[in-house]
C-alpha cells in the first residue's frame, strides 16, 4: 500500500511539473547552448534588441525588439518584435513549433506573414533540429516585457527612428523639416 501510494504521488508530481515548467525546462543544456550560437551569429541581436542601431545595444534588454522601423516602399514600416518569452509583449504564448514555423516560413501563429525584412527565407535552409534549438534558445532567455510599436501601414504616422529601403533607381527623401 505504502509503495503504491509513493509511485502515485511521483507520478503526480511529474504530471504537475509536465504541466506547470515551461517547455524549455524540458530543453537540453547542449540545444539551448546550440540555439544560443545560432541566434548570435544570425544577427538576431540587430534588429531584436533595444539600442543597437542607435551604436549602443541594451544588453539587459536583449532580444526584447527595437525602437528602429524599417521602411519598406508601398509595404509601411516594420521595427524589429520582442522575442523575449514575455507572455504581453513578446512570444511567451507561442509553442516551440509556432516559432520554428515562422522561422522556417515566415508565417505567425495568427496567419499573417512576418515582415519582409525578417530574413526567413534564409532561416527556411535551416535544419529542423538547429531551427528547434533556436525555438528552445528563445523560450529559455528572461522575458523582458517591451512593447513594440507597429507595424505601421503606408501614411501611418511612425513614432520612431525609421530606416528607408528603397528600390535601385529611387531618389533620396529630403530630411523632414
Amino acid at each position: 500500500m505504502f509503495i503504491a501510494s509513493v509511485r502515485l504521488a511521483t507520478r503526480l508530481a511529474c504530471l504537475a511539473a509536465s504541466v506547470l515548467l515551461p517547455a524549455a525546462a524540458f530543453a537540453d543544456a547542449a540545444q539551448i547552448e546550440r540555439g544560443r550560437y545560432l541566434v548570435q551569429i544570425g544577427g538576431c541581436n540587430d534588429c531584436h534588441t533595444p539600442g543597437y542601431f542607435l551604436g549602443a545595444a541594451d544588453m539587459t534588454r536583449y532580444l526584447a525588439g527595437s525602437e528602429v522601423a524599417f521602411e519598406m516602399p508601398g509595404l509601411g514600416a516594420f521595427a524589429g518584435r520582442n522575442l523575449t518569452p514575455d507572455k504581453e509583449t513578446g512570444l511567451g504564448d507561442w509553442t516551440a513549433e509556432q516559432i520554428v514555423t515562422a522561422l522556417t516560413t515566415g508565417e505567425r501563429p495568427d496567419g499573417r506573414m512576418l515582415a519582409p525584412i525578417m530574413p526567413w527565407h534564409a532561416f527556411a535552409k535551416l535544419t529542423a533540429e538547429d531551427a528547434m534549438a533556436i525555438a528552445q534558445f528563445l523560450m529559455s532567455i528572461e522575458p523582458v516585457k517591451n512593447a513594440v510599436p507597429g507595424p505601421f501601414g503606408v501614411g501611418e504616422t511612425v513614432p520612431m527612428l525609421m530606416f528607408r529601403i528603397l528600390p535601385p533607381g529611387a531618389t533620396v527623401a529630403d530630411a523632414p523639416k
